[in-house]
């Protein structure tokens, strides 16, 4: 993206990232999970603050660290580095509040044209149905994929 971004650190299996948000409130430790689902080749996205001494990740904390943009952009930087090792997965990701689902579908909207450049990204209604993005429309989940993976699936389908 070409948004600034902070430096990530990807674990050996690269499902976990961690990286460092810096500003008025200090230093806070992220992470970023991409975890399995039951569906074979479907990844959840999940971030948040992360805790070092408990390792987990509160994704309800509200860090309001001035960065919100840069720690979003390095969040979809590792869905690059994800899918260059994990190339036929599908990611979903939604927020753990519906002000940070509508955080996300912000950050896609306005970024949507670099996006589409390597991905497929789609989004759930409120209807109860998968479709491709569109700027303005409101989405209970976000599922994205590279489009060399999306081509071929839909061949095959």
């Amino acid at each position: 993206m070409k948004h600034n971004k902070y430096i990530s650190r990807a674990n050996d299996s690269f499902l976990l990232y961690h990286f460092t948000s810096k500003g008025p409130k200090g230093s806070i430790q992220k992470s970023v999970i991409y975890s399995k689902t039951a569906v074979e080749n479907i990844y959840n996205l999940a971030f948040g603050d992360y805790n070092p001494i408990s390792d987990e990740i509160n994704d309800l904390s509200i860090s309001n660290n001035g960065d919100s943009v840069r720690v979003l952009a390095t969040v979809a930087a590792t869905l690059y580095t994800f899918t260059e090792k994990y190339p036929e997965a599908w990611i979903t990701a939604t927020g753990s509040t519906k002000a940070r689902t509508r955080l996300y579908r912000m950050g896609i909207a306005n970024n949507l044209a670099e996006i589409i450049e390597e991905f497929a990204i789609f989004g759930y209604n409120c209807k109860g149905h998968w479709e491709q993005f569109v700027v303005g429309e409101d989405y209970e989940v976000f599922l994205l994929t590279r489009k060399e993976t999306y081509t071929s699936w839909k061949e095959a389908n």
